[in-house]
């Protein structure tokens, strides 16, 4: 998949701008606060809706305008058009210019992976960031899981909201609290599959990545979950055990909820003893290898944006790092000099940022 053609209309510092990429390289470059990363983001949050930024969404819309409007021409076999609109009232969708109703509906549509500086979180931070990565990684894989994932959310916050009436009134009835157990197992276990699928096949290239970008082997991701190695009915009794706790703590203390994943390079956990160079490559690695997850699922390669990729690394492992690099995956990567990047085997465009203005640069083919 790539997108052909990106316009913006009051998104962040960009009144208007069109603009057309290169299906395989495009090297975004400027100056820091220029707008680079702006422009990805824009590309990102046409695919999910959503910024990679831990911002209000009302900050994407121009300070002097009332809405935004993001609009991409995408190919994939043939060529269709994905709109968002943002205003201060929420947000609508639009595929080929009709209105989808549910923006559950449109997610999956556009396929990308990005690595982005603040993605040392998913190592570095709480076990709901790491749930929430993969969480996006596999609802672009396999569309129901999201409206489990949403079904599961809601059947916890009434089990918890139930829990807390037993915890007052001392002999609430256990029948209801069944009835929400069983339902959350129901949800539980299809998102517990599809984590473990999922990972299961990271594992299958992860290590591979690591040594190719650092030339160290044996990294991997440990899955930590309740419902490891359990069937329903042994899970309904890991429920059943921990009721009274959880009327106790008012809240429901297992599940898919409290799932965690590790990094682990030759058994050692990166988050307790990994550098933050070790955490930064194995993070790589992980877009990487999600990437061919991706193409072995679906049959095609989603769409890749590195921002500020190379920011402290050394110049071996920023070569290694493009070596992996293919033709038929469209890439987009910002950075602020262009000179010492060495891509003599792909084509690409450069796109100059300086100061909000975009000047769309020379096209370069591969071996020129």
């Amino acid at each position: 998949m790539r997108i052909d053609v990106l316009k913006l209309y009051n998104f962040r510092n960009y009144t208007r701008l069109s603009i057309s990429f290169h299906p395989n390289l495009n090297l975004i470059y400027g100056k820091n606060g220029s707008g680079k990363t702006n422009l990805v983001e824009a590309i990102y949050v046409l695919a999910l809706t959503r910024s990679f930024r831990l911002v209000n969404e009302k900050t994407l819309i121009l300070d002097t305008a009332l809405m935004c409007k993001i609009e991409g021409t995408l190919y994939n076999n043939h060529a269709t058009t994905y709109e968002i609109l943002l205003s201060k009232d929420g947000k609508k969708v639009q595929i080929n210019h009709d209105k989808v109703a549910k923006i559950s509906d449109y997610i999956s549509k556009i396929p990308i992976v990005l690595f982005h500086p603040d993605d040392l979180r998913f190592i570095k931070d709480t076990p709901s960031t790491r749930r929430k990565t993969v969480n996006i990684s596999i609802s672009l894989l396999d569309i129901p899981y999201l409206r489990y994932l949403n079904l599961y959310n809601k059947i916890l916050k009434q089990r918890n909201s139930y829990l807390k009436q037993m915890a007052i009134n001392g002999n609430s009835s256990t029948e209801y609290l069944k009835i929400l157990t069983d339902k959350l197992i129901m949800y539980g276990s299809y998102i517990y599959k599809k984590r473990e699928e999922f990972l299961e096949k990271i594992n299958q290239h992860i290590s591979t990545f690591y040594e190719k970008i650092t030339g160290i082997s044996g990294l991997k991701i440990l899955y930590v979950s309740s419902y490891k190695g359990l069937n329903d009915e042994e899970i309904g009794e890991l429920y059943q055990k921990s009721q009274a706790k959880d009327v106790d703590y008012r809240k429901t203390s297992i599940g898919i909820h409290m799932d965690d994943l590790k990094f682990l390079l030759n058994n050692r956990d990166l988050k307790e003893y990994g550098s933050e160079g070790q955490q930064k490559n194995a993070i790589i690695a992980y877009k990487f290898s999600e990437i061919e997850v991706f193409r072995e699922c679906k049959g095609f390669y989603p769409i890749l944006i590195l921002d500020d990729l190379f920011s402290e690394l050394d110049g071996e492992k920023i070569q290694n790092i493009l070596n992996l690099l293919k033709t038929d995956i469209q890439t987009f990567i910002t950075t602020t000099d262009v000179d010492n990047l060495n891509l003599p085997y792909l084509s690409y465009k450069q796109i100059h940022i300086q100061n909000g203005k975009v000047v769309e640069e020379s096209e370069h083919e591969r071996g020129k």
